[in-house]
């Protein structure tokens, strides 16, 4: 009997000792665009084992634009999108399958932004010159707002419009004083181009907020696949969290993986300009992703109101976003 029980043991301890370990998830985040500074955590999160850690094989694709990035997870082409959530808003009030399951920008990073040598430090100083916009973009359409909150008329500035290269072209070139961007992302690219500093007028600054980037996800996948959203949700919290700490190593894990997706320098320093707009006074303290309820009505009020998107929106703002899936506690 204990040279049966003891060929047990060993056959099971056999079995157990050969037997492969779960399988990884496999998951694809398709990006907003192509590489810079912002996506850094989920470069640095992967380079850490920090999803593999939660049993996920992360893929990260490059995108071309929050639209089509949310398109390609409407149609779960993408297991999970980072986006300009007010984008993913328009696509979901008009019937798409998506939702936000963590909104990581919760400040705008919306500006008027010039070369620092131009000496364009406020509203004021822009009387006179020339801005380069995008027709149709989402910053032009809180531009009225921003001139309305500032007293300024369109007829103080010239303006130029173009597609975003030909936007930046126009700064890099001289042809602009001013261009409409994203504090961490045109100014990065103008700053590649020249080596120059560039000074934004952010728009935050002067009573004009709305959330911005976050993760989204296919509704139907959300509900079919509760315990790896979860666990998605709780890698890309610490991968958030660990690059905060490491501005420069996550920069870094950006070349790491694309060699040809940036320069260092900018990279990082793009990265450091969004962190800040992680948190609003009401989330200081609190882990990346929580946003409040408030922010994201006062958002949909905004966008309603300058950005295009449908009245109906204001009946059930909750039904954009979620929070459910996020890891508990403070930072």
């Amino acid at each position: 009997m204990r040279l049966i029980i003891a060929v047990i043991a060993a056959v099971a301890w056999t079995v157990s000792a050969v037997a492969p370990a779960a399988a990884a998830d496999k998951v694809v985040l398709m990006l907003n665009w192509y590489v810079y500074g912002e996506h850094a955590p989920f470069y640095y999160g992967k380079a850490k084992g920090i999803y593999a850690a939660e049993g996920i094989d992360l893929e990260i694709q490059e995108g071309r634009g929050s639209a089509a990035t949310t398109q390609a997870v409407a149609a779960k082409t993408a297991d999970f999108g980072y986006v300009d959530v007010p984008t993913m808003m328009r696509a979901a009030v008009k019937g798409a399958p998506v939702v936000a399951t963590g909104v990581l920008l919760q400040t705008s990073p919306m500006s008027a932004m010039g070369l620092v040598d131009k000496n364009i430090r406020k509203p004021e100083d822009i009387k006179g010159k020339t801005v380069a916009i995008t027709p149709a973009d989402s910053m032009t359409q809180i531009w009225p707002l921003f001139l309305k909150k500032t007293g300024l008329k369109e007829s103080d500035f010239h303006t130029v419009a173009g597609d975003g290269q030909t936007k930046l072209n126009a700064v890099i070139n001289g042809q602009a004083d001013l261009l409409l961007g994203y504090v961490m992302d045109q100014s990065m690219k103008i700053k590649d181009a020249t080596g120059k500093d560039v000074y934004p007028i952010k728009f935050a600054d002067y009573g004009i907020n709305m959330v911005s980037s976050g993760i989204i996800a296919n509704s139907d996948y959300v509900k079919a696949n509760a315990d790896l959203v979860r666990r998605f949700m709780s890698a890309t919290t610490k991968a958030v969290e660990a690059a905060e700490k490491e501005p420069k190593a996550a920069a870094q894990s950006i070349l790491d993986a694309n060699p040809k997706g940036g320069k260092i320098d900018t990279l990082t320093q793009g990265f450091e300009l969004t962190i800040p707009l992680y948190r609003t006074a009401e989330t200081k303290g609190k882990r990346p992703f929580q946003v409040t309820d408030q922010n994201m009505t006062d958002s949909v009020n905004l966008m309603v109101e300058y950005g295009g998107l449908d009245a109906k929106a204001k009946d059930n703002p909750k039904a954009f976003y979620t929070n459910d899936y996020l890891p508990k506690g403070n930072s």
